[in-house]
């Protein structure tokens, strides 16, 4: 019919508009990080020399992240051969499987699968079967927190593989696990030999080659879950805002047994312990919010020159010990952090000359290993920032954390409509407040007539 729009374009905007509905609901899945734009592993693959029937070569795991770190059990490495390469031998490292070697009657080689899958070896391995940045048990720094330690290396004797730069075949699909899913590596690219220098700074060597992988983060690809959130408290309001509920999760034991523990269960220590269990899967206590950490950040005290904040970190994961934690905050006082107890601190600044974001972990053999769920699960300290008159102000939620990190994950923030409000700050208040000045003003004025 005349004066109609046709049925065709209606239906395409229908679509368009319900595939814009459904993105926005889908958490990204990018692995940018806008607090750490540049973090990444990056895996140098050097070939040192030539052998008969391959190479020798050494492989580094550089973790630029400068907040995220992977903890035990520890980093997994697999990728594809390109061709028919087998691994001779190994130092620093192992595949964890051999693969199917019966071709081989007499020299077996260290693994002959299509598409290993390397781990580091444990600390107290022999000095023959180590090399340099090995043996950590797979655990590396962040950057920021510990660059000495963020760095892992193994040496691998490649055979069945070319024997010159032009023979050589670049593996194919890398992979990382730390210990879980969550990277996505690129392909490899062959760049510029690396230079090694001599200890006297005055003869450099260099690989005969070299390819780097890049491999990026995304919790999104980790775990559908977050795996933190925050609470917030003050003094001048005793209102405390508890983590949004479920937000981690929610309680379903009638639906699904063991989803959680009840922290005063008499079956607690055999939950714990279950064989049958995935340790890497957390098992928390029973809680409304159901997440493994919760932060606690609390407006404590208020000075004439300075104001006080303490931060507490609880863990509520009965499965897990968090070895070398640590803590971002992003707020716009920390331009005037003046003191911080029982924290090491460190400034970031992913917006240049803004210094509004701190990275904060715990003091090593002091508070470092933030222990399982129950009495000892917790760690704390407290910071004292200097007022900028320009700027500061209890009200409207300003001296609360825009955004929080733990262990890279970022934090489930309640909303700021709930955040504790100065009590003077609330409009029904105010207007109370004014009408009773009123009408102590008019009962004066009446009595000062009649005078």
């Amino acid at each position: 019919m005349a004066g109609r729009r046709p049925a065709f374009p209606r239906l395409c905007s229908s679509v368009a508009l319900l595939v814009v509905a459904i993105s926005c609901l889908v958490p990204s899945s990018e692995a940018y990080d806008p607090l750490d734009p540049n973090g990444n592993i990056t895996i140098k693959w050097d070939v040192m020399q030539w052998t008969a029937d391959g190479y020798v070569a050494v492989v580094s795991l550089y973790n630029y992240q400068q907040y995220r770190h992977i903890q035990a059990p520890g980093w997994k490495l697999g990728w594809v051969w390109a061709k028919k390469e087998i691994i001779w031998s190994m130092s620093g490292g192992q595949a964890t499987e051999q693969g199917d070697c019966s071709k081989f009657k007499s020299n077996i080689p260290h693994c002959c699968k299509k598409d290993p899958e390397i781990v580091d070896l444990l600390p107290g391995t022999p000095y023959n079967m180590q090399i340099a940045n090995c043996c950590k048990g797979g655990v590396l720094s962040a950057w920021a927190q510990d660059p000495e330690n963020a760095v892992a290396s193994f040496q691998v004797s490649v055979g069945q593989a070319g024997t010159t730069n032009k023979t050589v075949r670049v593996p194919k699909n890398f992979t990382l696990k730390a210990p879980g899913p969550g990277y996505t590596c690129g392909p490899a690219k062959l760049v510029k030999p690396t230079k090694f220098l001599s200890q006297d700074g005055r003869r450099a060597t260099q690989a005969h080659m070299t390819w780097n992988v890049t491999c990026t983060y995304s919790q999104f690809v980790a775990q559908r879950s977050p795996t933190c959130c925050v609470s917030l408290s003050s003094f001048y309001n005793d209102t405390i805002v508890n983590c949004p509920t479920c937000s981690c999760g929610c309680q379903t034991n009638s639906t699904a047994p063991g989803s959680c523990v009840e922290g005063n269960s008499p079956y607690l220590a055999s939950v714990v312990t279950d064989p049958h269990k995935n340790n890497l899967a957390p098992l928390v206590q029973c809680t409304s919010h159901m997440c493994p950490i919760r932060i606690h950040w609390h407006v404590k005290v208020n000075y004439k020159e300075y104001w006080r904040v303490k931060i507490t970190v609880t863990n509520f994961n009965y499965r897990m010990n968090y070895s070398q934690w640590n803590l971002v905050a992003q707020h716009p006082n920390f331009d005037n952090l003046t003191t911080i107890f029982s924290f090491n601190y460190k400034s970031l600044n992913p917006y240049g000359q803004i210094n509004d974001t701190a990275m904060l972990w715990g003091i090593k053999y002091y508070n470092d290993l933030l222990m399982t769920a129950g009495p000892d699960g917790n760690v704390q300290s407290e910071l004292l920032f200097r007022k900028d008159a320009s700027t500061f102000t209890f009200q409207k939620g300003w001296a609360f954390p825009r955004r929080v990190y733990f262990n890279g994950d970022n934090c489930v923030m309640p909303p700021p409509d709930s955040y504790p409000w100065l009590p003077n700050a609330s409009p029904r208040l105010a207007a109370s407040l004014l009408f009773s000045f009123v009408s102590i003003c008019a009962v004066l004025a009446i009595l000062l007539i009649h005078v």
